[in-house]
C-alpha cells in the first residue's frame, strides 16, 4: 500500500465524515442562530431556551437525514471492505 493509496482511504475518510456530520451540525447552528435572535430582540437572557429546541430540532433532523446517512455510511464500509486485498499489500 503506498503513500497515495493512504492519503486517498484517509480523505474519503474524512469526507465521509463532513458529509455525514454537516446537515446536523448546519440545523444545530441555524435553530441556535435564530433563538439567539429572538432572544437579542426580546431582551431574554434564559441559557436553558437554546437547548431544548436545538434537541428536539437536531433529534428531528436525525430522523429525516437519518436513512440518507446510514446509506451514505453503508456504501462507504462497503467499498471500503470491499477493497481490503487492495489495502493489506
Amino acid at each position: 500500500m503506498s503513500l497515495d493509496d493512504v492519503v486517498t482511504l484517509m480523505r474519503t475518510a474524512l469526507f465521509t465524515v463532513i458529509e455525514l456530520a454537516a446537515p446536523v451540525l448546519l440545523v444545530s447552528l441555524v435553530i441556535g442562530l435564530l433563538i439567539s435572535i429572538f432572544q437579542t430582540v426580546t431582551s431574554i437572557q434564559e441559557q436553558t431556551l437554546t437547548f431544548v429546541p436545538k434537541v428536539i430540532c437536531v433529534f428531528l433532523g436525525l430522523m429525516i437525514m437519518g436513512h440518507w446517512m446510514l446509506t451514505t455510511l453503508k456504501d462507504y464500509i462497503i467499498s471500503l471492505w470491499g477493497n481490503f486485498a487492495q489495502y493489506i499489500h
